[in-house]
């Protein structure tokens, strides 16, 4: 930004100064000095100031107009929007270096800049602006800072949203084919039942029927090797062919399943008779799906209320933010809502303390840590490894353990893992916010989390107060 830059008029550049906020009572002497020392660039509107990387090195007032520095061309990706009148760029003690985004002009626009190589004599003669304007580093780390935890939330929200649309729709699915065949089934029940009243069967004939129906619908269901299964099923479709019943192919799986083989066909074909036995074995195969299909929807919607109960309790919602938390709870709700990206080829140890006190903390930010830690242990290990989840009791706190059997995480990376902003991912993957956020939330809770590392072995170990030494409030 600091090329072809042309001197400013001092008379005119004080005037506009003086409009500005931060510089408006400032005495003559000390604007005449800002005015001989600043130097003013125009842009274009949608022109580029400065690409992101580049270096840092102005003090920048914006006189007229409007810019907007953002990082990656994805809209979500806008780190900051200044107009005209606001102070920004590099800002004395500041430990910036290089542009964190691109930076360019949403309204032609005139700025004034001071080169950072002036601060120190700033800062001697006026030390008035020097502390407004470490004032206004403070305001834009915070207001940076939200943006992007704000920013961390929803991406984290939207990763979360994803994978449980995946694990809901795979059940919720389940239940809609079984309710589609449960209905088509029904009405095979029914045609059969009408055939089989037409026959002339005795009272025992009847009963004989229920009972090889309710003995088989009462048999669980047999469980072998697939060559087997397939050849036991050949078997009764083969004996079903040579009876003339249709569609062996349908009735033999049912039967199978359920412990039926030829031997106890024929004796029910021995005292019913070849007539009925087909309108009989139809019925019977299609009871015997029915009750399958039944299992398959009780199944599917049990998956479906175990995620949401999961979720509820995972965000304690319409519960006080401050109340006494099961831990132990609280991982596995993590796990279930996280299921989707370790259940392919990650291995969950769990290793819980029997009797683990609860502890008195805000349950939805607690959760946000093991998110983040299992999380990223996932991806450390790229969806394939051993997770081990451990939780202990240390005199008059509880520790709770997350490690990984991945490569470890490098001996440059690993101080500053905690630092905000950083981030060994790419562009629009991450924020560097997430362990930063951690660290926050266990200050909030008098806490404190500690990491080791090497090649097959990291692990984040967190310490929290079983109870709270004072009133904390939320980060949220």
């Amino acid at each position: 930004m600091a090329n072809n830059l042309t001197s400013a008029t001092s008379s005119s550049l004080i005037e506009d100064l003086r409009k500005i906020q931060v510089f408006a009572d400032l005495p003559q002497e000390h604007l005449t000095w800002l005015a001989d020392h600043f130097q003013t660039l125009r842009f274009q509107q949608g022109e580029i100031m400065a690409r992101e990387g580049d270096p840092l090195d102005h003090l920048v007032v914006i006189l007229e107009g409007e810019i907007r520095i953002q990082r990656g061309p994805s809209p979500d990706g806008l780190i900051y929007r200044g107009f005209a009148g606001q102070v920004t760029g590099m800002l004395p003690y500041s430990r910036l270096t290089h542009y964190a985004g691109t930076s360019q002009a949403v309204l032609p626009t005139r700025v004034a800049l001071l080169h950072k190589g002036l601060f120190p004599e700033l800062l001697q003669r006026i030390p008035q602006l020097g502390q407004r304007l470490v004032a206004l580093m403070a305001d834009r780390i915070r207001e940076t800072t939200k943006m992007e935890t704000q920013r961390d939330k929803l991406m984290a929200l939207g990763k979360l949203s994803a994978g449980l649309a995946h694990e809901l729709n795979n059940p919720a699915a389940a239940a809609q084919r079984a309710t589609v065949n449960l209905r088509e089934t029904l009405e095979t029940v029914r045609d059969a039942s009408i055939r089989l009243a037409r026959h002339a069967l005795s009272v025992e004939q009847r009963e004989l029927i229920i009972h090889f129906e309710r003995e088989a619908g009462q048999t669980p269901t047999i469980s072998a090797d697939p060559l087997a299964q397939s050849d036991r099923e050949e078997r009764i479709s083969t004996w079903l062919d040579g009876r003339h019943v249709p569609d062996p192919w349908k009735i033999a799986p049912a039967l199978a399943d359920a412990g039926v083989d030829v031997p106890k066909l024929e004796s029910l074909a021995s005292q019913v008779g070849d007539e009925v036995i087909c309108d009989a074995l139809i019925r019977i195969a299609s009871i015997l799906t029915i009750s399958k299909l039944i299992s398959e929807i009780e199944i599917s919607t049990k998956r479906i209320s175990d995620l949401v109960g999961a979720i509820k309790e995972y965000s304690y919602m319409d519960q006080s933010a401050m109340k006494e938390v099961d831990l132990r709870q609280g991982l596995e709700n993590t796990l279930t809502i996280l299921q989707h990206r370790w259940k392919g080829g990650v291995n969950v140890v769990r290793d819980y303390a029997e009797n683990l006190p609860r502890i008195c903390a805000y349950g939805g930010e607690l959760n946000q840590i093991w998110t983040n830690l299992i999380a990223n242990a996932i991806e450390a290990m790229q969806g394939k490894g051993e997770l081990r989840v451990r939780t202990a009791r240390e005199l008059d706190r509880v520790l709770v353990e997350i490690g990984d059997n991945g490569p470890g995480i490098p001996p440059d990376v690993l101080p500053h893992i905690f630092d905000p902003f950083f981030t060994t991912k790419g562009v629009g993957e991450g924020t560097g916010l997430g362990l930063d956020t951690a660290c926050r939330i266990i200050r909030s809770h008098h806490g404190e989390i500690r990491v080791s590392s090497h090649p097959g072995d990291t692990r984040f170990q967190v310490y929290l107060p079983v109870t709270q030494p004072k009133a904390s409030a939320s980060i949220a």
